[in-house]
């Protein structure tokens, strides 16, 4: 692929959707930035996300609501991009309880919109965020992209599997090559205030209490951004061919005679959720005030990935230890609230 070919963001003022797009303007790519800017979250860190790319001649964005049938295909249409990174979502497993149809419509109907985009654009690689939550009721660990995984605990995850079999029947039917990303308990600066790390620290900050659910009996496979973004870069190059050998008699969940697959994006190393909070605490330089809690419904108490086929396929695998990546983030956050 031409590196002037512009590569599609979707989710660009998102998490992980503006750490991408900047390591991919780093490494000279023109960027096209899609983002709805909704109001999941504070739509003010959006858009000072959005703000570090001004002035970048490389990057343009356009304010598109994923779920735009019309607005999506015309976008395809004018560029007709090569390489499509889709991050873009209605994200959290707990909101997913209570505002179900957000989810339909971002991650069914949007990811839809993507696949389309991509077929009558020609798209040569698509790479999409699955996430850890397909593994659902699944408790052998580490999780493997060969386990099954058709027992999901919300409907978050049950979206993000169902993004996997409609990326699956469309890499079939019309050739599309895809690559799922199962990404595990991402974390780190320019993050999100709805996850654990950041609610603990600004509640640690401020003296607030913190609440710890299955009372703190709980391990995340924590993974910070900068190694998943470079996961990412590793991939969007690498689609996948689809593998002749592939068997129906004896199906390998991971992979297809289509040009299909799915890797774990994780760190391998699962730590004790009151292991992030010592670390936070270190870092702030103040003791938190602890509510133990139940186990919240969609929640699970361990994850772990198996990142095997991630290291075989990229030669890379998330290394970053989590005292590292809670030092990068504090220290960014205290920068972020004093600015």
């Amino acid at each position: 692929m031409s590196d002037t070919a512009p590569v599609l963001v979707t989710g660009v003022a998102g998490f992980i959707g503006f750490h991408v797009a900047r390591r991919l303007l780093a490494a000279g790519r023109r960027v096209i930035g899609i983002d709805d800017l909704n109001a999941y979250y504070d739509p003010r860190l959006k858009q000072a996300r959005l703000a570090q790319f001004a002035g970048l001649p490389a990057f343009a964005f356009r304010k598109l609501d994923l779920a735009d049938r019309a607005g999506m295909a015309a976008l395809f249409a004018e560029f007709r991009f090569p390489r499509v990174v889709h991050l873009a979502a209605q994200a959290g497993v707990r909101h997913s309880l209570t505002a179900p149809h957000a989810y339909a419509d971002a991650n069914l109907t949007g990811f839809l919109n993507v696949l389309e985009g991509c077929r009558r654009a020609g798209t040569g690689h698509l790479l999409y965020a699955s996430s850890s939550s397909v593994y659902g009721a699944n408790t052998r660990v580490p999780f493997s992209t060969a386990d099954n995984v058709d027992h999901p605990l919300s409907l978050y995850g049950a979206t993000k599997k169902a993004n996997e079999l409609m990326a699956h029947s469309y890499a079939h039917l019309f050739g599309l090559p895809a690559t799922g990303l199962r990404f595990f308990t991402v974390y780190g600066p320019w993050g999100r205030p709805d996850m654990a790390y950041w609610l603990f620290t600004a509640a640690i900050a401020e003296g607030r209490p913190i609440r710890l659910f299955n009372h703190g009996d709980m391990r995340r496979d924590f993974t910070f951004v900068d190694d998943v973004v470079e996961a990412v870069v590793r991939l969007v190059d690498l689609p996948p061919k689809g593998d002749p050998g592939w068997r129906g008699d004896r199906p390998d969940p991971a992979s297809s005679r289509a040009p299909w697959r799915v890797y774990n994006i994780g760190n391998n190393r699962p730590e004790e959720l009151k292991t992030l909070v010592a670390l936070i605490e270190k870092e702030v330089g103040r003791k938190a005030v602890c509510e133990l809690l139940p186990m919240q419904p969609g929640d699970v108490p361990e994850t772990c990935a198996d990142i095997a086929d991630l290291e075989a396929a990229t030669g890379f695998a998330p290394r970053t230890p989590l005292a590292e990546g809670i030092a990068s983030f504090v220290s960014w956050y205290r920068d972020y609230g004093s600015s």
